[in-house]
Formats: structure tokens, sequence, C-alpha cells
């Protein structure tokens, strides 16, 4: 089973970070859908099935803040998990975003392990490549 992963933020240099760290992580047959912000990704999650969301926090035009909170608000997606991905590490605000419906948060910078755990967590199955590098695993994004 191959999953279909939403990355939301709008520095295209940090997308291709968390790219290569799902890919490194076991996840290189995942389809990778791009959004620069929350807005943008409102509008693909209204056409593409989508198993799991990771979303900065700040980015214009919408923030993943107001991100999660509008896809817990719709019917057809509230299920979909969210997890922040941001160097917003204090306790109260890591708190606002799982009040508001996160999944998980990873403080930047990451490991594939790290995106790894997090993906079986949330979504309770393993969906391995048997081609994993392991020595990515070693690198902090």
């Amino acid at each position: 089973m191959s999953y279909s992963i939403l990355i939301v933020d709008d520095s295209l240099p940090m997308r291709s970070v968390i790219k290569r760290t799902l890919k490194a992580a076991g996840y290189g047959s995942a389809d990778l859908i791009e959004a620069a912000n929350g807005k943008e990704a409102i509008n693909l999650l209204k056409n593409s099935w989508v198993d799991i969301v990771f979303t900065d926090y700040n980015m214009p035009v919408m923030n993943g803040l107001d991100l999660i909170k509008a896809i817990k608000k719709d019917d057809t997606s509230k299920d979909i998990p969210v997890v922040v991905i941001s160097t917003e590490g204090n306790e109260s605000k890591i708190k606002e975003f799982m009040d508001c419906g996160a999944a998980g948060y990873i403080t930047k910078p990451f490991t594939a392990e790290a995106i790894r755990d997090l993906i079986v967590n949330i979504l309770g199955e393993v969906d391995y490549e048997e081609d994993l590098d392991e020595s990515d695993d070693d690198f902090d994004f």
C-alpha cells in the first residue's frame, strides 16, 4: 500500500527537504502532493485523496493553524491526520496545534526516523520500501 501525502510549506526548498526525508524514511513510493499555503492545500483536498498532511505553521495566505481548523471543520476531510512541522517549538504553541486537531508535531530540524515513527504511529501500519537507505537516518534536515 502506498500513501498519498500532502506537504504544505511556503518554502520550495523546505518542501524538497521534506520529500527527500520521506523517501529516506521509506516512503519513496508515496504520492507526494505539494501546496505553498493552506488555501492551496484546501483546494487540493477537494480533488485529491490524501492519507496524511504535513504542514508548516508560518505561511502567507493561510497559515498552518488555520489550515488545521479548516480541515477539521469539513466533513470530507476532518478525519485526515495533520502533522505540523515547524520551528515554533514552545509548549503553548504545540498545545494550540493539538487542541485544534493536529495529530502530531515535529520540530525543525528533523530526521527521517522521526518522520517514519510518526507516520507509523498515526496511520498504524508500515508502508515500508524494501530498499530503505538506512544511511540517511543520520542526516538532520
